[in-house]
């Protein structure tokens, strides 16, 4: 099963666009970890370390100085993660999974060595560094002029995110006023949002926080709401 799920994400992901053989060759050398939820994969200049995600879903992040966090990217199955930090060095980002994920370590120094003899390669991760760019400039727009339920949806991933402790569950502890200060909109208006949000099976409220059931649902709300 894990061979085919990890065939399954390459074929979604640019790896899919590589030779053949360095697509064995990185298939050979690699493997598969499983992690719960609330796990850190990778600390702010930590070495280069490339994982293709075969199943879950996880955030990338970068905190301030006086410790708040701001998400720059989410990551699900078929997305690769570190092809940044291998071409520029450490980046002062922290990767954490919000949903139980599957990730295949790409041996590093096989696709790089692969890049410099093979412009095939070194093309196919420009390609990819290209759409990485401009997913963070989509998230980036979301999180500023998003609708109403988009930004709601962004906002609790974000808190719970932040809050959630290590094989921990995602609970956002805010109040139905608060996230609707946090998201430039007014309570009734959240209520609705979150009252489909409950009807869809991705949340369950309280009065002073809501827990998230299906981060990857909610996910898909933030960045390709089915409804205004």
């Amino acid at each position: 099963m894990a061979e085919r799920d990890v065939a399954a994400a390459v074929a979604r992901s640019f790896l899919q666009k590589l030779p053949s053989d360095l697509v064995d060759a990185l298939l050979e050398f690699g493997d598969i970890s499983d992690y719960p939820p609330g796990s850190t994969i990778y600390r702010e200049s930590s070495s280069p370390r490339t994982f293709l995600v075969v199943g879950g879903l996880l955030r990338v992040y970068m905190t301030s100085p006086e410790g708040r966090q701001v998400t720059v990217r989410y990551a699900r199955p078929g997305d690769v993660l570190g092809i940044a930090v291998l071409v520029g060095g450490p980046a002062d980002v922290g990767v954490q999974t919000l949903a139980e994920s599957s990730l295949f370590r790409i041996n590093a120094p096989t696709l790089m060595a692969a890049a410099r003899r093979d412009a095939r390669v070194s093309w196919a991760l420009a390609e990819e560094l290209s759409r990485r760019l401009y997913d963070t400039l989509q998230q980036t727009a979301i999180n500023t002029f998003g609708s109403v339920r988009q930004r709601v949806a962004a906002h609790l991933l974000d808190l719970a995110s932040a809050q959630q402790r290590p094989q921990g569950r995602l609970v956002a502890r805010v109040s139905q006023q608060e996230l609707a200060d946090a998201v430039g909109s007014v309570r009734e208006v959240v209520a609705r949002v979150l009252r489909d949000f409950r009807v869809d099976g991705l949340v369950v409220t309280s009065p002073d926080a809501i827990h998230i059931l299906d981060p990857a649902g909610l996910h898909d709300q933030s960045w390709n709401p089915t409804a205004p």
